[in-house]
């Protein structure tokens, strides 16, 4: 008996995606669409908004720019266009500082500084799948925020991708190695703080 063959997974290109209506937000990653629905929650944004303003703010007088979601990254491999690009992520806050990088568009190549404030709808797919796709990118430095636990895990980038997970309690200060900024945990919580009291 002979059994029907598998039919291949589509596989999508930065050109498709533009096609996309404009009001859904998708992810592709090697030409897999990963669909960023819902919408993220109120603490997710108050974490990802506290953070843009303390990096933007350390990075004034710094040619590195911080871009907060949506903004399109594209990772293309090797002598890839744009059009044919199999992977264009969101991440929460993207830090570049090669101006090159940077278009119209958003960017195009490996940012310095990734972080992912988790969710529970997007967690496996940024601690995995995202995480090795950075690794791969060259990206130097990825932070995954666990908003409930407070908990912080920082991978950094060695000559054979990441190095282990450094895992912190997100208190007190707390320094991106890559581009010496401190981010002031107590304040990036400070709304919790007051909404408990």
């Amino acid at each position: 008996m002979t059994l029907p063959a598998l039919k291949p997974e589509p596989r999508f290109t930065y050109a498709d995606y533009c096609s996309w209506p404009e009001g859904e937000r998708w992810e592709l990653i090697d030409g897999q669409a990963w669909n960023m629905c819902p919408a993220p929650s109120r603490q997710h944004q108050q974490i990802a908004g506290e953070l843009f303003v303390q990096i933007k703010t350390a990075l004034r007088g710094n040619p590195c720019q911080v871009f907060i979601a949506p903004f399109d990254v594209r990772l293309p491999e090797q002598g890839e266009s744009d059009e044919l690009t199999q992977t264009v992520v969101q991440p929460d806050l993207a830090i570049f500082c090669n101006p090159s990088r940077l278009d119209e568009k958003g960017g195009r190549g490996a940012p310095d500084w990734i972080i992912e404030v988790l969710s529970s709808s997007t967690a496996v797919k940024d601690q995995t799948v995202k995480r090795d796709l950075y690794a791969r990118h060259g990206v130097a430095e990825y932070w995954l925020i666990h908003p409930t636990d407070r908990v912080l895990t920082i991978y950094r980038r060695t000559n054979q991708g990441f190095g282990p997970a450094q895992i912190l309690a997100a208190t007190g200060q707390i320094s991106a190695e890559s581009l010496g900024i401190s981010i002031d945990w107590d304040q990036v919580f400070a709304e919790d703080i007051l909404a408990a009291q």
